[in-house]
């Protein structure tokens, strides 16, 4: 059943961050992709976590695709991937990444990885896609980032069938099983809501 997601899309740090868990989950992580056949899409850096599971996932068989605008390119050592796609900037870097995988996940990072995972969670609520969207909660770091969502539902700003999008699981097995049994959210609600406003 794992086998109906193709590619995933993981979002995190450029740094490795404090707590040596974020750098065993996300070689865990690469490790359980590659065993499960599951291609990785990501920014295509070779520091941080993001060059840790890209190492995991090649260094256990699997294919990993990157995607990086021309001026970070231009600026770091790179990986031997399987493929590279070099753009022009952040936005077509995104862009693409959001086209080649069917599904998301986002390790630990800053603002970055936060601002990737909040758009493809957007895009999702309003109806621009389907795609699975998990958190890989290590050591609770995305617990606060979860009150606060439950904290928009209380406010009134987010739908409680929308924060359903988001799937939080601590271990990269657990978290990718449910992406793959997660049901969409209809958004029909929203849409009849926009166009009575």
């Amino acid at each position: 059943m794992i086998n109906s997601l193709k590619r995933i899309c993981v979002f995190c740090g450029s740094n490795f961050g404090k707590n040596p868990q974020y750098k065993e989950q996300a070689k865990a992580l690469g490790q359980f992709m590659a065993a499960s056949k599951i291609e990785l899409v990501y920014g295509g850096g070779n520091v941080g976590l993001m060059g840790e599971i890209a190492r995991s996932v090649l260094e256990n068989g699997g294919r990993v695709i990157g995607v990086i605008p021309k001026k970070l390119y231009d600026q770091v050592e790179h990986v031997e991937l399987s493929e590279l796609y070099v753009v022009d900037n952040m936005h077509e870097r995104k862009a693409q990444m959001y086209d080649l995988a069917d599904s998301f996940i986002a390790l630990p990072g800053g603002i970055g990885t936060i601002e990737e995972l909040s758009e493809v969670f957007a895009w999702c609520q309003l109806g621009y896609h389907c795609k699975p969207i998990g958190m890989l909660d290590v050591d609770n770091f995305f617990q606060k980032f979860a009150s606060f969502l439950d904290h928009l539902v209380e406010e009134g700003f987010l739908r409680k069938e929308h924060r359903k999008i988001l799937i939080r699981e601590d271990e990269p097995e657990s978290l990718i099983k449910k992406m793959v049994e997660h049901q969409g959210v209809s958004i029909t609600r929203l849409k009849s809501n926009i166009l009575s406003k």
